[in-house]
């Protein structure tokens, strides 16, 4: 098998996150070039301002602030699902890659449930499958690239 170094720790460990890592990247910028960051900002303050105003009407009691917020409800609810689309966009588009990545190539070239990695960190030695390996490393490396990419829903 051509693949057979990748059995061997560390090179699959090293091989898994670097793999966590290329698609961390891809799915980061794809998000930044599909996603118009400064009309989700936009959304994002009206929606928040708006529960800011139901919050303050629900307390105080103020009609016409309850008024004013239920008037404002659908449109409200229309930005949420904007957003909600508008952030989908990147999943949808990467979804069949990943499946196919984790369903045809990867076990072709490795046993998923192989141990990859070992954190010596917690009392005793915690073994890492792909898949574990993979989760850690892809969390770690897109919360990276979401602070690189300026794709955090604050005023970066």
């Amino acid at each position: 098998m051509a693949f057979e170094w990748l059995r061997v720790i560390p090179y699959s460990t090293f091989f898994i996150l670097f793999l966590s890592f290329a698609v961390s990247f891809a799915t980061s910028f794809s998000n930044r070039v599909l996603t118009n960051r400064e009309q989700l900002r936009a959304w994002s303050k009206e929606i928040a301002e708006w529960r800011s105003d139901s919050l303050k009407a629900r307390r105080t009691g103020d009609k016409k602030l309850m008024a004013k917020v239920k008037k404002q409800e659908k449109h409200i609810m229309q930005l949420q699902w904007k957003m909600s689309r508008q952030q989908l966009k990147t999943s949808v588009l990467w979804f069949i890659p990943l499946m196919l990545m984790w369903y045809v190539f990867l076990p072709q070239i490795i046993n998923i449930y192989e141990v990859v990695a070992y954190l010596p960190w917690f009392g005793e030695e915690l073994r890492l499958s792909v898949f574990l390996w993979y989760l850690l490393s892809s969390f770690l490396v897109s919360a990276l690239f979401t602070r690189l990419f300026g794709l955090g829903m604050g005023g970066d």
